[in-house]
């Protein structure tokens, strides 16, 4: 029988991270697991010419705001039978997302996906594809149910 001891749940503030955070909860709640939410700040940005010399920087106040936003993000209650923490962290997603999870030593890494395919899947890139393709733990995507089809 496999228990879980560790899960990441990174966290884009989209309704798509929330509902794999639904996943990542109850599975924590199955196995008496530690839950580590965790947000990447995409550093890819400030690294280009265009804002070489941008006077925004990321503060520890951002930080800070970026922590407590993730603790919001719970539903009421969970820290009171969780062990959550929270990991705010800049550079590239989806190598902050593995390079945490070896860190941590995670059992799973549950996330959710956009679904996107086609030509935006190849502008946007598909973090979740590059962490199930190079991540050393199992990784659970979590995709939103689709609407039924409206009748006529």
């Amino acid at each position: 029988m496999i228990v879980l001891k560790k899960i990441l749940c990174p966290v884009d503030h989209s309704e798509y991270s929330y509902f794999a955070l639904k996943y990542a909860i109850s599975l924590a709640l199955k196995d008496e697991a530690k839950l580590y939410l965790m947000h990447v700040i995409d550093s890819r940005p400030y690294d280009s010419e265009i804002y070489k010399f941008s006077p925004y920087k990321i503060t520890e106040s951002d930080i800070a705001k970026t922590h407590s936003d993730l603790r919001d993000s719970l539903p009421e209650g969970t820290t009171d039978v969780l062990a959550v923490e929270t990991i705010v962290v800049e550079g590239i997603p989806f190598q902050e997302i593995i390079n945490t999870s070896i860190e941590i030593g995670a059992d799973i890494i549950v996330m959710g996906t956009h679904g996107r395919t086609g030509l935006s899947h190849i502008m946007m890139g598909s973090v979740a594809e590059k962490v199930v393709r190079k991540s050393q733990c199992p990784v659970l995507t979590v995709r939103m149910p689709s609407p039924p089809p409206v009748s006529t």
